[in-house]
C-alpha cells in the first residue's frame, strides 16, 4: 500500500492552522525525513514571508513555495529563494491563462509548479487555459468558513474535468483526515484525503467521483483501497499528486486506524 501514499503529505506546518513556528517546523521537517514514514512526505511548504528565515535554517530540504495571489512572482520568489532546495512552486491565481504564460516566462527548467484555481464558477475555463502545460491544477479543498468547501459536485466535477484533460492536480486545505466527515466543532463537512484518492482511480466518470467522495465509511473506503490493482494505484497517484497538510502525524494516525499504513516491524527497521 506504500505506493498509493508515498510523497501525498506535502508538510504545510507553518500555514494555517497549524502555524506552527518556522524553527520548529524545519526541525519536525528534519525527523519526518528520517522517519520509517519518510516515504509519505513531499517538501515543507512555505510563503514569501518566511523565506529569508528559512534560507538561513532550511538548506538541505526539499521546499515548495507558496505564493498567494498577488504576491510576488516566481522569479523573485526564486531568487529570494536562493540556496534553497526549491522542488516546486505553487500559485494563486484569478487569471489561470496569464500566470501560464508569467510560469513560462520566469520559471527554470527543472521547477515543477502548480496553479491554484479560482473557485469563481469558470473551472472548465481554467482547466481549458491549464490543458497542454507542464504545470498542475491546485484546488481549494477547505479553510476557515463553510464556503471554503466545495460541495461534492463541485469538487468531482474538478476531479472529472483534470482527468478528461490528462492534468494532474493537488489539494489544499481541509483534508485533515483520510475520511469523510463533519467538524463537530464548527459543522463543517470535510472531505477526506483518502476519498479523494479513490475519487481520482475513477478516473474522468465523474458520478463515480462524486461516490468516492460522499461516502463516510472508513471500512468501505479502507477496503476499496486496498483493492486497487497496481495500474489504478498509478493512476490515481499521476492524477492525484499531493495535498497539503498542517499535521502530518494526523493522516498517518488515521490510515494506521484503518489498517492501511503503519511502521514496519521492529526487526525489519
Amino acid at each position: 500500500m506504500t505506493a498509493l501514499f508515498r510523497g501525498l503529505f506535502d508538510d504545510a506546518a507553518v500555514f494555517p492552522p497549524g502555524d506552527l513556528p518556522l524553527d520548529e517546523a524545519v526541525a519536525a521537517h528534519r525527523r519526518h525525513r528520517t522517519a520509517w514514514y519518510a516515504d509519505t512526505v513531499g517538501p515543507l511548504l512555505c510563503g514569501p514571508a518566511l523565506l529569508p528565515a528559512l534560507v538561513r535554517s532550511g538548506r538541505g530540504l526539499p521546499v515548495g513555495l507558496v505564493l498567494p495571489g498577488g504576491s510576488t512572482g516566481p522569479a523573485a520568489a526564486l531568487a529570494d529563494a536562493a540556496g534553497l532546495d526549491v522542488a516546486g512552486l505553487e500559485i494563486a491565481t484569478n487569471d489561470v491563462a496569464a500566470t501560464v504564460a508569467q510560469l513560462g516566462a520566469e520559471l527554470p527548467p527543472g521547477i515543477d509548479a502548480a496553479v491554484e484555481l479560482p473557485r469563481d464558477g469558470r473551472t472548465e475555463a481554467s482547466l481549458d487555459a491549464l490543458a497542454g502545460t507542464p504545470y498542475r491544477a491546485k484546488y481549494r479543498t477547505g479553510g476557515l468558513t463553510a464556503d471554503a468547501f466545495p460541495s461534492v459536485a463541485e469538487l468531482a466535477g474538478f476531479l472529472a474535468g483534470c482527468a478528461g484533460r490528462g492534468l494532474p492536480y493537488k489539494c489544499t486545505a481541509g483534508l485533515h483526515h483520510a475520511v469523510r466527515h463533519t467538524d463537530p466543532a464548527t459543522g463543517h463537512d470535510h472531505h477526506g484525503f483518502l476519498n479523494v484518492l479513490l475519487a481520482a482511480a475513477a478516473g474522468d466518470d465523474r458520478a463515480a467521483a462524486a461516490e468516492a467522495l460522499a461516502e463516510r465509511s472508513g471500512p468501505l473506503l479502507a477496503k476499496a483501497a486496498a483493492e486497487l490493482t497496481d495500474a489504478q494505484v498509478r493512476g490515481a497517484r499521476a492524477a492525484f499528486t499531493s495535498f497539503g497538510t498542517c499535521s502530518i502525524d494526523e493522516p498517518l494516525a488515521d490510515l494506521a486506524g484503518l489498517g492501511l499504513l503503519g511502521p514496519p516491524p521492529l526487526e525489519d527497521r
